[in-house]
């Protein structure tokens, strides 16, 4: 069906795909902001940088798009989704590093030949930078062994920093009382919120434009409506969006309207959490539902 859709269309490719791709980014402010606080972590040299977002609110295209355009005097390193106890989160930065951990080898010694690892890298005119993705599953001992590790340094120069990306929460455990040195070492942040109202319309469009598209596909209307049903989360729009065209293409509509919209939630084929439920919009009832009814399915 998605296939058939992008043909009908005359798109090369599905603009509302749920896989981060940095290709498809949309600078709203928010993400604009975010990015530039990532790179000002970077360059300043910030012990630990913290970015904050609900889920689906862009953090991982964001992480892509940072990760795509990093450059060869940084050596970057991806843990996700990290479990365990303070002495695990050694080995799986150690893992992500490329670095083999023998079975059953000692914690001490694993610390060590990271040290050594740290310092090769800063002797070749590396600096190294590891981004802990999903960090609000982390306890306040493992934080507090990611704090220790942004210790070690070499003269006045920090051999690693650290970037924390995660959900809300992740601020709550920082906040607490026991993890106020590991809040002093945050220096640069951002909180990545919902997108604004007035961006629906660009970044629907520029979605469709990025998969091919010559001309605009959706009303102003049905982006509003996208936009209010998900409460401005990307990856709710994106899969609102690519619904609605599904929808489009079965009625033989050449554009997704508002009234086309209003029917894929009323069907009830895409799921809406809760706190985008409070928001949800009336339905736009009338012309739009008969004629979506009347044109019938293919």
């Amino acid at each position: 069906m998605n296939e058939i859709y992008t043909e009908f269309f005359g798109l090369a490719e599905r603009p509302f795909s749920l896989l981060p791709d940095p290709d498809f980014i949309y600078w709203s402010p928010e993400h604009r902001h975010a990015v530039t606080m990532l790179e000002y972590g970077l360059f300043s040299r910030a012990p630990i940088t913290l970015i904050t977002g609900e889920v689906g609110a862009g953090k991982t295209t964001l992480l892509r798009y940072l990760m795509a355009s990093i450059s060869d005097d940084v050596t970057m390193a991806l843990v996700s989704n990290a479990r365990g106890g303070r002495e695990d989160v050694i080995r799986w930065i150690m893992l992500s590093l490329g670095q083999r951990i023998e079975p059953g080898e000692d914690y001490v010694l694993i610390y060590d030949r990271f040290q050594q690892f740290l310092i090769s890298e800063y002797a070749a005119g590396r600096r190294v930078v590891v981004v802990i993705d999903e960090a609000q599953n982390l306890d306040a001992g493992v934080l507090e062994e990611l704090r220790m590790i942004t210790n070690i340094n070499a003269d006045k120069d920090e051999l690693v920093q650290l970037i924390l990306m995660g959900q809300p929460e992740l601020r709550d455990l920082i906040a607490k009382p026991e993890l106020r040195q590991f809040a002093q070492r945050v220096s640069s942040g951002f909180h990545l919120g919902p997108m604004p109202a007035d961006c629906a319309q660009a970044y629907i469009d520029h979605r469709l434009s990025v998969a091919g598209a010559a001309r605009q596909i959706f009303t102003p209307e049905a982006s509003q409506k996208v936009h209010a049903y998900c409460g401005g989360i990307p990856r709710l729009m994106n899969q609102l969006a690519d619904l609605g065209m599904v929808y489009a293409y079965s009625a033989r509509s050449d554009e997704v309207t508002a009234e086309i919209i209003d029917k894929v939630i009323e069907d009830n084929v895409f799921y809406l959490p809760v706190e985008s439920q409070r928001q949800r919009p009336r339905a736009v009832a009338g012309r739009g539902e008969g004629d979506l009814a009347a044109r019938g399915r293919p």
